[in-house]
C-alpha cells in the first residue's frame, strides 16, 4: 500500500503546482484587464477563476484517490477523477456563456478601453507559464494515468491558445483602432471555450458511464496475441475499464475442456502475470475460463489431442475486433 501511495506523490505534486500558479496568473490578468477594461482581457482573466476552481477541486479529487480501497469502495475511489474532470468541463463551459454573453452587451453597448500594449504583454507572459505547465501536467497524467491531471493540463493549454489569440487581437485592435473588435475577439474566444468544455465534459461522461477504454483493450489484445500459448483457444468479452490510475480488465478465455482445475489455475495465473509483466500499469484481471466445444477445433493447436474431432485449418489473429464480442471465435 506504501509504495501505491509513493505511486500518486508526483500527481499531488503536479496538481499543487497548477493550483499555486493559477492564483497568481488569476491575479495577473485581472489587473491587466483593470489596467485596460478590455473585454477580451476579461474573458482570459474569467477563464482564470475556473483555472483555480478546477485545479483546487482536482488537487482533492487526485487527494481521494490515492485512498486505499475499503468494504464501501472495493474498486479504490479513483473514479472520482472522473467527476471531478465532468466539474471542470461544466466550469469552462459556464465560463464561455459568460464571456459570450457579456462581451455581447459591450459590443452594443461599449466601454473605453486603454493601454492594450501592457494588457497584451501581461497576457502573453500568462499564456506562455500556462503552456509550460499544461505539457507538465498532461505528460505527468499520462504517465500516472490520471484523467484528472490529463484534463487540467488541457485546460491550461485552452487558456493559452485563447491567450495567445487574444494577443493577436489586441495588436491587430491598437493598430486599426477599430474598438468594436475587443468584443468580438472575445465571443469568438467565449465559444472555442464552450466547445472545449463540451469535449472534456463528454469524455469524463463516458468514464463515470464506465465506457471502454478502446486504447488500452488495443494494447491487451496486442499482449495477449504476441503471447498466446496454444492451449489459449480463444479470448473473447474482452473489456477494459480505468479507475484512476487503477485499470481493471475482464474477459473470457476458452481452454481445453478437459484440463483439471489446477491446470486451468496455472492458464489463468500466467495470463495475468504476463499483462502485469508486459503492461505499462499494474493491472487488476477477472479472466473467465471457458471450455472448448467440438466447433473450435478448426482453429485450436493444441497437439497430440486425443479428442480433436476436426483437424487444425488456421489460427485466428485476435484483433479488437473479435476479442471484444461475447461469442468464441467460431462464431465468427
Amino acid at each position: 500500500m506504501t509504495a501505491k501511495l509513493c505511486h500518486l506523490v508526483p500527481q499531488k505534486k503536479a496538481i499543487l503546482v497548477s493550483l499555486c500558479i493559477s492564483v497568481v496568473l488569476m491575479l495577473a490578468k485581472f489587473g491587466a484587464y483593470f489596467m485596460t477594461h478590455s473585454n477580451a482581457i476579461l474573458t482570459d482573466a474569467a477563464e482564470s477563476i475556473v483555472n483555480v476552481l478546477a485545479s483546487g477541486f482536482a488537487f482533492y479529487s487526485i487527494y481521494l484517490a490515492t485512498l486505499p480501497k475499503d468494504e464501501n469502495h472495493p474498486y479504490g475511489h479513483g473514479k472520482v477523477e472522473f467527476f471531478s474532470a465532468f466539474v471542470e468541463g461544466i466550469l469552462i463551459a459556464i465560463a464561455g456563456l459568460i464571456i459570450v454573453f457579456k462581451s455581447g452587451y459591450d459590443l452594443v453597448f461599449p466601454r473605453e478601453i486603454k493601454q492594450l500594449f501592457e494588457g497584451a504583454v501581461i497576457i502573453g507572459a500568462t499564456g506562455i507559464i500556462n503552456m509550460l505547465v499544461g505539457f507538465y501536467l498532461i505528460n505527468t497524467g499520462k504517465k500516472h494515468r490520471s484523467i484528472t491531471l490529463e484534463a487540467d493540463g488541457k485546460h491550461l493549454m485552452t487558456d493559452a491558445i485563447t491567450s495567445a489569440g487574444l494577443v493577436v487581437g489586441i495588436i491587430l485592435i491598437q493598430l486599426t483602432q477599430i474598438f468594436w473588435l475587443d468584443s468580438v475577439i472575445s465571443i469568438l474566444l467565449g465559444l472555442y471555450i464552450i466547445y472545449n468544455g463540451y469535449k472534456l465534459t463528454r469524455r469524463s461522461v463516458g468514464g463515470l458511464m464506465d465506457e471502454s477504454n478502446m486504447e488500452l483493450v488495443k494494447d491487451i489484445v496486442s499482449i495477449l496475441q504476441e503471447n498466446r500459448q496454444e492451449s489459449w483457444i480463444d479470448v473473447h468479452n474482452l473489456r477494459a475499464q480505468q479507475y484512476g490510475a487503477d485499470l481493471h480488465i475482464d474477459c473470457h478465455i476458452t481452454l481445453p475442456y478437459y484440463y483439471d482445475l489446477n491446470q486451468v489455475h496455472h492458464e489463468i495465473s500466467a495470463i495475468d502475470q504476463m499483462i502485469n509483466v508486459n503492461a505499462e500499469h499494474t493491472t487488476e484481471l477477472f479472466i473467465h475460463a471457458d471450455p472448448c466445444l467440438p466447433a473450435c477445433c478448426n482453429y485450436c493447436k493444441m497437439k497430440n489431442c486425443e479428442v480433436r474431432q476436426e483437424a487444425f485449418q488456421k489460427e485466428i489473429p485476435w484483433t479488437v475486433d473479435n476479442a471484444t464480442k461475447n461469442q468464441k471465435h467460431f462464431d465468427q
